[in-house]
C-alpha cells in the first residue's frame, strides 16, 4: 500500500548511539572537566547573565565555561 507513510523497521539497528555520553569514554578528561564545572558556584566567581528581552537567548555561562576549558 504505497500511499500510506510506513511504520521504521523495528529490527533496524540504530546508525549512532542513542545518547551523546556514549561518545564520552569512561576515563576521559572531558568527563572530569564536566564534573568540576558542575561544582562551581558561577553566580560567586562573577558569572551575572541574564537572558535578553528580545532575540534568541543566550548559552548558559556553565555551558561556555565547558566548551572555553576544553579547547585549551
Amino acid at each position: 500500500m504505497a500511499q500510506f507513510i510506513e511504520g521504521l523497521d523495528r529490527q533496524q539497528s540504530m546508525l549512532l548511539p542513542e545518547y551523546l555520553d556514549d561518545y564520552v569514554d569512561e576515563h576521559s578528561p572531558v568527563r572530569a572537566i564536566d564534573a568540576f564545572v558542575d561544582m562551581l558556584d558561577l553566580s560567586a566567581l562573577g558569572f551575572h547573565a541574564q537572558a535578553a528581552a528580545t532575540g534568541r537567548p543566550g548559552y548558559h555561562p556553565g555551558l561556555m565555561l565547558r566548551i572555553i576549558s576544553m579547547g585549551i
